[in-house]
Formats: structure tokens, sequence, C-alpha cells
């Protein structure tokens, strides 16, 4: 899995449901929080399965980190590595280490939010987004991925729609920008199709 874009294993099927929850939620729907693997198991069949844990190379890796303890990189890489394999908790554990030595790595950071969130620990992601936006508050992958967590992880469209946005604002042409413009089309569309007819003039929520 690509590193930067390591949002889109959540991200995939959500832009394409977005619509539904939605109205589900102005419904009165209980929506309950998304987690990684909950998203994943709604994908398509033809979505590939997360690769099998490479032990050979966690063990290499997990003996240059004991042999090197200031090395955040080879710390990144292991949690890299338990993240491709959907191993959330070890993941976490060793972004939280590299972090110990090398604080100021957005990647790392936002990386360790994802895991969190990956965990259903939706406060923990929230709040390690923050960290990231700290060190780089134009840090698109970020943005993204706290707009993601804030729509279905606490149900908060409206702060999920001032990440996106911001993100559009300054990083138009980005990848990450894509994504959010996607979800964006798609919450005015919803807007647009269940707002009450002839406008009652009532402000939005």
């Amino acid at each position: 899995m690509n590193r930067e874009s390591v949002v889109f294993a959540i991200s995939g099927m959500m832009f394409g449901l977005l619509v539904g929850w939605i109205l589900g939620t102005q419904q009165g729907t209980v929506v309950m929080p998304v987690s990684a693997s909950a998203t994943q198991s709604a994908q398509s069949p033809a979505t590939p399965a997360a690769p099998p844990l490479d032990v050979q190379r966690a063990a290499d890796l997990e003996r240059q980190a004991n042999q090197e303890p200031a090395n955040a990189s080879v710390r990144v890489d292991l949690g890299n590595l338990y993240f491709d394999a959907e191993r959330y908790d070890l993941a976490t554990s060793w972004y939280e280490a590299a972090l110990q030595i090398d604080p100021k790595d957005v990647n790392a950071s936002t990386d360790l939010a994802v895991s969190y969130y990956s965990q259903n620990q939706i406060d923990r992601a929230l709040e390690q987004f923050d960290r990231s936006l700290a060190i780089d508050p134009t840090h698109t992958k970020t943005l993204l991925n706290q707009g993601i967590v804030r729509a279905f992880g606490k149900q908060d469209l409206v702060g999920a729609t001032e990440s996106w946005e911001h993100l559009v604002a300054i990083a138009p042409n980005s990848p990450e920008a894509a994504r959010a413009k996607e979800a964006l089309a798609a919450v005015q569309a919803n807007h647009a199709a269940t707002a009450p007819a002839g406008g009652g003039g009532g402000a939005d929520r």
C-alpha cells in the first residue's frame, strides 16, 4: 500500500455510500461508526484482500529496531508493514515508537491516527490529526482523513465539510482534493435533494 494514499484503503467505498448515509441520518436512522474492517468487508468482491504479513521482513525490521534504538525510520517501516497486513494494534505501537523519536514526522502521525480509527478509537484519531496539522497545517492526507473520520466516526457532517473544503482550497489539484470534491459533491447533491420545497427560509444547521 502506498503510504501517501493510505486513506484510500479506508475511503474506497465510503464516497459511494455517502449520499445514502447522509439520507439515513436525516431520516433519523441510527448510524454506527464505520471501522476500516467494516468498510472493506462491504467492498466489491474484486477488491483485493490485505496482503499477508511478511513474517521474515517483520522479524528483520524488529531486530534492526532493537539494535538501533534511535532509528525512527525503521519503526515507521514496521508500522507500515503491520498496517498493510491490517494488524492495526501492532502498527499503532510502532508508529507511536517512531514519534517518540521524531515527533515532527507528520506522515507517521497521520498514519497513527488512521490506525486508531481502524480500531474504532475515534476521539484518539481526531486528536492525532490535530497534532499532525499542528506540524503541517497544509498536509493534504491529514485533512482528507480528518473529514472522513468526522463524517463516519462522529457523524459530524459540518466538520467534515470544513475539512474537505479547506483541503480543496489549499491543494485543489492534489489526489486528496479529488476525493474531497467527490464527497462534497455528494453532500451538496443530497442537501439539494432533501431541502424542503419552496425553501422554508430556515438556517442550515
